[in-house]
């Protein structure tokens, strides 16, 4: 029988445009934060273990703040994610302070999960649905074998700001619903019933809104971890010198696609995702969630 997959909730970083330390940051009806929703949600879609991505030095504060609310509903496991963690034969470069991205954070996180598992950023929501598409794709057969993934697609229109401009990466499927490619979209903002950004290059386009976006929502077996070992190696190679190199996820998915090394196949979810990429954004969320509570979507408190 294999292992009930696990929750991976990548915690380890600061918001740089939001400020402070969103993860903590209350924002449901009872005092809850964005963490506890997707605890939540993930354990009513069969989850039954959350692992903590987090600093060591945020430890005992996360316990204290967070891990104890867990104590008695769901097993509870930390990995963490340190800078001077790196493959024998390379060196922390002078002046770099932030540890290197998403890639060495589910790298690090290999130490505790062995099996299949979601990936998630901390302060999004993501909701139910969308764990109970990717729990379901890890637990039957296509979602088992090595190099076979997949990812919570959302509707471009249900992932933006009323507060700015967002970055996007939206995605490209063949005929069969795995991801061929991901394009990053900068300056996203609703413009009647369109969606209009810009790309690297500075290409306008626009979008009918219904587009699959990636927002860090990721399923994820165990043959990850020697992909990401041997890409952090050549990451470090290549950009290790660098004091703001980041290892990022999207762009180690893109390339073992491109490779052939790994498929992923997109989950088109209905959920509406809600974060704070501004503090703007904190009321509208806190709104979001009051709503879903007086539908009884949720619970009185949460726990």
């Amino acid at each position: 029988m294999s292992q009930s997959p696990s929750l991976l909730v990548m915690a380890a970083g600061m918001g740089s445009r939001y400020g402070g330390l969103k993860q903590l940051d209350p924002v449901g009806p009872g005092g809850e934060v964005l963490l506890d929703y997707a605890v939540y949600d993930a354990k009513h879609a069969g989850f039954d273990r959350v692992v903590f991505l987090i600093r060591k030095d945020l430890e005992a504060d996360f316990r204290k703040a967070i891990g104890k609310r867990y104590e008695g509903k769901i097993a509870v496991d930390y990995a963490f994610q340190e800078l001077s963690e790196l493959p024998k034969g390379f060196a922390v470069p002078e002046g770099r302070k932030k540890p290197w991205g998403t890639g060495q954070a589910i790298l690090a996180a290999g130490k505790v999960i062995q099996g299949g598992f979601v990936a998630i950023n901390a302060d999004d929501f993501y909701g139910r649905e969308s764990y109970r598409l990717l729990h379901g794709h890890l637990t039957s057969p296509g979602g088992q074998g090595k190099g076979e993934f997949s990812m919570a697609g959302f509707r471009l229109d249900q992932t933006l700001s009323d507060h700015g401009t967002v970055t996007r990466g939206v995605c490209q499927r063949d005929p069969k619903g795995f991801l061929v490619g991901v394009e990053e979209y900068f300056d996203l903002r609703k413009e009647g019933a369109k969606v209009k950004g810009r790309t690297h290059s500075g290409r306008e386009d626009e979008f009918p809104g219904d587009d699959p976006v990636s927002m860090n929502c990721w399923g994820f077996n165990a043959s990850i971890f020697p992909l990401l070992q041997e890409g952090f190696e050549k990451f470090l190679k290549e950009s290790g010198s660098s004091e703001k190199s980041e290892y990022l996820i999207p762009n180690a998915v893109g390339g073992w696609i491109r490779e052939g090394k790994a498929r992923v196949r997109v989950l088109p979810t209905s959920e509406k995702w809600a974060g704070m990429t501004y503090p703007e954004d904190k009321k509208l969320v806190a709104d979001y969630l009051e709503g879903l509570v007086a539908k009884r979507v949720y619970p009185h408190p949460l726990f």
